[in-house]
Formats: structure tokens, C-alpha cells, sequence
């Protein structure tokens, strides 16, 4: 069996996974998969940093969802920075800019990012990157901060934005879309990553890939994705799998 890293699930988070999560985490330990669990909001997060210290082999990531950009504030976000013991919050996410459902105002959005990207700078932590029918905006602040290296998490996004994201550095994420998108220039997009530049994800609980849909998605699901991957591109598992966890393990400082 060889190890993966799901860097991007809501195992976490109670919303989601009201009852069961330890059903879930236990199932994903023994498929050999190690999580990455990423705030949306103030509460979640709180729960992410709760849910790592009494889980092995889980990492927290804390932020504000551009979703939840009205109605959240970084300055609680900042507090859990404060209050944690340094290797206890391993990034910032999931942060950005959504203009396709525009829940909160684009001004707003853009406050809540620049804000988070000046912790992730303060504070030398990764981003996970939500971005959405946004990047001009987003590209446009991104290049305001130097130094700041992450991931576009769950990318939809066309190629040209692709190439963007990869002359500033950033990791792509690959998750259950890749499995069952009928868009033939996402299937096109996804095949071309190259796997020195991916990681690998769930957002579990959403997402889930094929041949699985129809049921929620789990973090012990991620070993479909990869699976996909490496038939996509006639190469193994095993180096799929080794080449996102050593991106997932560089871009997160995890060991």
C-alpha cells in the first residue's frame, strides 16, 4: 500500500459530518491516507485546530471562505494563530474569490483575501486558494504578495489560468471532478498536469468521484482520484502517489 495525502477535506467539520466522523477517519487511516482538514469559516476552523490534537496523521488549515466573507472576521482567524502552539495550523485556506454564486459583496471578498494573504505572509503559512469565475480580480491581488506559496484548490479553470497559477508557483488541486467531468477540454486540462505540480484532494464531503457517486465523499476516496490520474497518463499508482505526497509534504511543511 502506498500512502496519500488528501490535502483538502471537511472531515472536521460537524456541519458535515454531524455523526460518524471517526467511522470516516478510521476508514481513511486504514487505506493509508493522510488528511489535510481546511477551515471555511471561524467555527469550522476552531474545529479543524480541535480535531487535529486528537487525531493522528491530520493537519489544520484555517480560514475564511469568500462565502462566509461578510459574515466572518480575520481578526478570529489571526486569534487562533495567536493561540495555537507553532506546528499546530499548517496553512491558510480556504481563502479567495467566488463570483459565480457572489454570496458575499466582490469588495468584501477581495478585503477578507488581502487580509488573509498578509497572515499567510506574517506568519510563513501555504494558502489553499478557492477561486471561482474570479481570476482576473484574484491575479490581481495574488501579485501584491511576495513570497506566497500555495494551491488552487479544485480547479475548474481554463488552461490559460492554469499556466498562470504555475508562473507564480502554485500547485493545482486534483480532485473527484477529474473522474467524471464530460468537458472535454477538462479532461484535456487534467491529463496535462504535470505531476511534479499536483496535489491530490477529496473536499470531501463533496465531489465524489467515480465510480463512486451517488455517495458522500470521504478522504479514503482519494486513492480513486490518484487511480485516475495514473491511468489517464499509462503511469503507476505508486507514482502518482509518491509524486503529490512529496508536493503535499513540501507545500505544507508536513512530515
Amino acid at each position: 500500500m502506498t500512502q496519500l495525502i488528501d490535502s483538502h477535506c471537511h472531515l472536521h467539520d460537524t456541519e458535515f459530518f454531524p455523526d460518524g466522523r471517526e467511522d470516516v477517519y478510521r476508514r481513511a487511516i486504514d487505506a493509508d491516507v493522510t488528511m489535510v482538514c481546511v477551515g471555511t469559516d471561524v467555527r469550522s476552523s476552531r474545529e479543524a485546530v480541535e480535531f487535529v490534537a486528537s487525531h493522528d496523521r491530520v493537519f489544520a488549515v484555517v480560514g475564511i471562505h469568500p462565502h462566509e466573507a461578510e459574515v466572518c472576521s480575520t481578526d478570529d482567524i489571526k486569534a487562533l494563530l495567536q493561540e495555537n502552539p507553532p506546528n499546530t495550523i499548517y496553512g491558510i485556506g480556504e481563502i479567495g474569490l467566488d463570483y459565480f454564486y457572489e454570496h458575499s459583496p466582490k469588495q468584501t471578498q477581495i478585503t477578507r483575501l488581502e487580509e488573509q494573504l498578509q497572515l499567510a505572509v506574517d506568519y510563513d503559512l501555504p494558502v489553499s486558494f478557492h477561486v471561482r469565475e474570479a481570476f482576473e480580480d484574484f491575479w490581481a491581488v495574488f501579485d501584491n504578495f511576495h513570497g506566497v506559496r500555495g494551491v488552487l484548490h479544485s480547479f475548474t479553470d481554463t488552461q490559460v489560468q492554469l499556466e498562470q497559477g504555475f508562473e507564480r508557483g502554485l500547485y493545482v488541486g486534483v480532485n473527484g471532478i477529474s473522474t467524471f467531468t464530460k468537458d472535454a477540454a477538462q479532461q484535456h486540462m487534467y491529463a496535462n498536469i504535470p505531476l511534479e505540480k499536483m496535489l491530490l484532494e477529496t473536499d470531501a464531503p463533496y465531489l465524489t468521484p467515480a465510480p463512486l457517486r451517488g455517495t458522500m465523499n470521504e478522504p479514503s476516496f482519494v486513492g480513486r482520484v490518484a487511480e485516475h490520474v495514473a491511468t489517464q497518463r499509462n503511469v503507476s499508482f505508486s507514482d502518482v502517489a509518491a509524486a503529490t505526497t512529496a508536493n503535499a509534504r513540501r507545500l505544507l511543511n508536513i512530515a
